[in-house]
């Protein structure tokens, strides 16, 4: 398989996203699997790197590329057109076009016309957990006939550096030349409807949530955003529809004389709802069977056929997860006293102040300043640039699930989509606040309004709170360490070394491979001086990696180190990956010696997760040691608590010597009660304030009160039951740790707590 230039769906899994793409290799995973999927065949990366070389396009391209300033729209667009020109220009190499023909007549093999077939376009890099390729490159639809097939896989090897994909690549750190690509050849599913699901609300994260959104027509309307689609909610669970929200669609793409044509529809055709309860249900079972095939949220791409007949034309991983925009999110009676001007949608959760910049074409994106409210007929991957300068969006059309609002989500940008009267009502200029959680449009700055609602709380017990016990947050990424130091928090309890490496891209491993150790020390230890920077001299707690193995395999090379499990949660992960083999862990231990020792940070610490017995502990410390790390006053050594057997031998962990714990409620709750929150089969049964759940945390944080020992709390169960956080201050709990969204609420009720246990002790003595 790896000498061809053409592969078939069914000869490709998820596994070979080096070779197809992210797209790709799961078109393929999804055939072998059995999901309806269009049958097609896949033009290879390998195909693409030929197709460099043979051109000598290279250097040309390096030599656009060299000093590009993305910022510069202009420049970016400019560099954009001369390197696609380039590759469209190129001739087509002979090799890779014989095996494409071939394989194209093989599609339907004695018809007397060629077959119709979407051209598809699959980044090697594309798909990752985090980070989303979706939109950048180009699909064309309804393509027949040799000759264009060719001319159209050569436009897909060009989209690979769109302004937009360039930019993309450069601000989140990918190699032009590490990205390659692949091109899906799929038959055409002639779609009398089309659109997105996601297997949870990609604004609220809800898992227990099927999101369908759809429309009359070919997809691409909805992925550019172009119309506004019906959008319903199924519960997980149960399989019952528990939403609709039935829109006037105005107009649809379809193919007519040998073209895709756009079409204007009916008010009676276009405001029907787009497809039966029944499909409906079907699509939310196949989405379920995919989220429970890959073990993670899924965002599908799907189509019906006038047959009714449900295809799947693409499926990734959610990329949105974990997000907590860094915008105010005062709750929405904040806005109450304000004038309405217009309601849509809610795209992307949060709330933002800022002068209105409509922008009525790409030519516009240079008028977005920062600071500013970006408005638009609609938004697609184009406007990515603007968008980063904006703080929040607001779109005429365009759905929840179109790309524009992943991409918002990703940005943790307020975003509302659908507005229709958007363009007529708001001006530039105008000053308004953009509720992305409720899909509202207000006149003025919400910043008056929160100053009367909290008017009864005094400025010196919002801002300036103190409590005895610490209330930390829990971070992951480096850009909103800065935002975060100017809140009322105590440091950082839990900093995530996940979503740093994962923004990296590479798995360490390859690093290593490459010789390239102190390529990796140096991203990671930038990163991490960012946080400790901004939040000294208060205390940071780095958690070492804990990747599950499906996730490492993600990362780029990870597939050649990691190995294949059946339940990563339970598998190669934690502190067992740093004793079988301690090099990544070096490498992250060489990164905190260099903030702490280089830099000065002495503010600096470290935790490690899922410990399996305290011998584990144990041999984890020697290798801490070995690398100069020693404890002492200034630098600490934590261990989560995520495991029954941390509860159980809590005293022999602590006779290892370790200075601090820190309970993963999450993770605990789980294996404790053998739920998975995940599973929408089992999750009803998740609930951290179970009897025994609690019986876990008080015997977690009595103990180590009673040794002197530092305890927190970093999972999610302190955000939503303050009545856990006043039993966590009754029983001696040294910090919680936090989202951001939450540091407020979480101090008042340890203040209020804390007030309480000193009013009781003044009367009982």
């Amino acid at each position: 398989m790896s000498k061809k230039f053409v592969v078939w769906f069914s000869d490709v899994g998820k596994d070979d996203g080096a070779l197809v793409g992210g797209k790709g290799a799961n078109l393929g995973e999804m055939t072998q699997a059995g999901f309806p999927v269009p049958p097609g065949f896949i033009v290879t990366s390998k195909a693409y790197e030929r197709f460099l070389d043979e051109s000598g396009l290279r250097a040309c391209i390096k030599d656009v590329l060299y000093g590009l300033d993305v910022s510069d729209s202009d420049g970016l667009e400019q560099a954009s057109k001369d390197i696609q020109k380039s590759i469209t220009q190129s001739r087509f190499p002979h090799t890779i076009a014989k095996e494409v023909i071939e394989a194209y007549f093989s599609m339907d093999e004695g018809l007397s016309r060629h077959s119709r077939v979407a051209v598809r376009s699959s980044a090697t890099a594309e798909d990752l957990p985090g980070a989303s390729f979706a939109g950048q490159q180009s699909t064309f639809l309804n393509v027949e006939g040799e000759a264009s097939l060719l001319e159209k896989i050569k436009e897909a090897w060009a989209s690979l550096f769109t302004a937009r994909a360039i930019f993309y690549r450069k601000t989140q750190g990918f190699d032009d030349f590490k990205v390659g690509i692949a091109i899906p050849v799929q038959k055409m599913v002639e779609s009398v409807a089309s659109g997105i699901m996601f297997t949870l609300d990609p604004v609220t994260n809800s898992k227990s949530t099927i999101v369908i959104e759809g429309i009359f027509g070919l997809g691409e309307m909805i992925v550019q955003g172009a119309v506004t689609p019906d959008h319903y909610e199924v519960d997980k669970k149960s399989l019952i529809i528990t939403a609709k929200s039935i829109k006037t669609q105005e107009k649809q793409m379809i193919r007519a004389k040998n073209e895709n044509i756009i079409e204007q529809l009916s008010h009676a055709l276009g405001s029907k709802q787009k497809i039966t309860d029944e499909i409906i249900l079907t699509l939310a079972k196949i989405g379920k069977d995919l989220e429970r095939h890959y073990y993670f949220p899924q965002d599908i791409e799907w189509a019906v056929d006038f047959k009714n007949t449900i295809f799947i034309v693409q499926t990734r991983p959610v990329t949105t997860l974990n997000q907590s925009p860094m915008t105010n999110t005062q709750s929405p009676k904040a806005e109450n006293k304000k004038k309405l001007l217009v309601k849509g949608d809610p795209a992307s959760p949060g709330i933002q102040s800022g002068p209105v910049q409509i922008l009525g074409s790409m030519k516009d994106l240079d008028k977005i300043n920062i600071g500013e409210v970006l408005v638009a007929e609609q938004t697609n991957p184009d406007y990515v640039p603007a968008m980063k300068k904006a703080v929040a969006i607001v779109t005429a059309r365009g759905g929840r699930t179109s790309h524009a609002a992943i991409v918002s989500r990703e940005l943790g940008i307020p975003a509302v989509v659908g507005v229709k009267n958007a363009l007529s009502i708001l001006k530039d200029g105008m000053v308004v606040t953009v509720n992305g959680s409720t899909g509202e449009v207000f006149q003025g700055s919400i910043a008056s309004n929160i100053k009367n609602q909290i008017s009864n709380i005094k400025k010196d017990e919002n801002h300036n709170l103190k409590t005895a016990t610490k209330v930390y947050v829990n971070l992951a990424e480096p850009s909103r360490a800065d935002a975060v130091s100017k809140m009322n928090v105590d440091g950082v309890g839990l900093l995530r070394a996940e979503f740093m490496i994962a923004g990296i891209g590479t798995h360490p491993k390859k690093f290593i491979k490459d010789k390239k150790e102190k390529e990796f020390i140096s991203i990671l230890s930038s990163n991490l001086e960012t946080i400790c920077s901004a939040l000294n001299p208060r205390p940071v707690v780095y958690r070492a990696t804990d990747f599950r193995t499906n996730e490492y395999r993600n990362l780029k090379g990870g597939q050649e180190f990691e190995p294949v499990e059946d339940n990563p949660m339970l598998g190669f992960r934690g502190a067992a990956r740093y004793i079988v083999d301690s090099s990544v862990f070096e490498l992250e231990l060489e990164a905190i010696k260099h903030v702490r020792n280089k830099l000065g940070f002495k503010n600096f610490s470290l935790m490690i997760p899922f410990v399996r017995n305290p011998k584990e502990m144990l041999e984890v410390k020697k290798i801490v040691a070995s690398a100069g790390l020693s404890r002492g006053s200034t630098f600490k050594l934590w261990m989560m608590v995520e495991i029954p057997t941390n509860v159980i031998l809590l005293d022999q962990y602590l006779d290892v010597g370790i200075d601090g714990v820190s309970i993963g409620s999450n993770d605990l709750t789980m294996l404790i009660l053998g739920t998975d929150r995940d599973n929408s089969e089992v999750a009803h049964d998740f609930n951290e304030m179970d009897p025994a759940v609690l019986w876990a945390f008080e015997k977690v944080v009595t103990t180590c009160a009673k040794r002197g020992v530092t305890v927190s709390m970093c999972g999610q169960a302190p955000s939503d039951y303050p009545e856990l956080v006043e039993k966590l201050v009754k029983w001696g709990i040294t910090s919680v740790s936090v989202n951001p969204d939450a540091l407020d609420s979480v101090r008042r009720t340890i203040f209020e707590a804390e007030q309480n246990l000193v009013k009781h002790a003044s009367l009982n003595r």
